[in-house]
């Protein structure tokens, strides 16, 4: 489990895959990702056993405490990972909609770098963004990301083309201050 400010970030269970389908399949949840057909409970299942097998891609849920209980409201992703050249891909979802413009995102993203960067060793994570996806620009660039590039007309979404924009961080980058930190298992879980 990984324990950010107000988030804790954990494995992906099977029990998780109702919430991931209505999520992925809400068009304002869809309308910034690069999906294109309809999610089915069935494709999910099968994506999950596939997840289980790869050694190459870490997915979280994101969760809040609302009282005792741990209640999920997104997702994180780094997949992709060049274990020679020590880059990984990053992935955020908000799926609680209720959860958006609350700092969760920025909480998670922090979370997730400070595990790619001091748990598993990388020394880069770089995503991709719809150029008008501006509160998810404005969360990348708090924690350092910066955009090193423009991918023109790269999505055919909605009926038109969007540029996509290339961001990346590096481990000497990374401001440590948001106080993120991972929680080991000395049994410190409450709740």
């Amino acid at each position: 489990m990984l324990y950010g400010k107000r988030i804790r970030l954990r494995a992906i269970e099977r029990e998780d895959i109702p919430i991931l389908v209505d999520w992925f399949n809400d068009p304002e949840v869809r309308k910034h990702l690069i999906l294109y057909e309809p999610m089915s409970r069935v494709k999910e299942e099968r994506w999950f056993e596939a997840l289980l097998g790869m050694k190459d891609r870490y997915f979280f849920i994101i969760e809040i405490q609302k009282g005792e209980e741990w209640v999920s409201i997104g997702t994180v992703d780094l997949f992709r990972i060049d274990w020679k050249n020590r880059v990984v891909y990053f992935g955020i979802t908000i799926g609680e909609k209720t959860c958006w413009g609350q700092g969760y995102g920025s909480d998670a993203t922090g979370t997730a770098l400070l595990f790619a960067f001091h748990e598993l060793n990388l020394n880069r994570v770089e995503l991709e963004v719809f150029e008008d996806n501006l509160r998810a620009i404005r969360c990348y660039e708090k924690i350092g990301f910066q955009h090193e590039g423009t991918r023109r007309k790269a999505v055919f979404k909605g009926g038109s083309y969007h540029n996509v924009w290339l961001m990346g961080i590096l481990k000497d980058e990374f401001r440590e201050e948001q106080e993120v930190y991972i929680q080991k298992e000395k049994g410190a879980e409450k709740g």
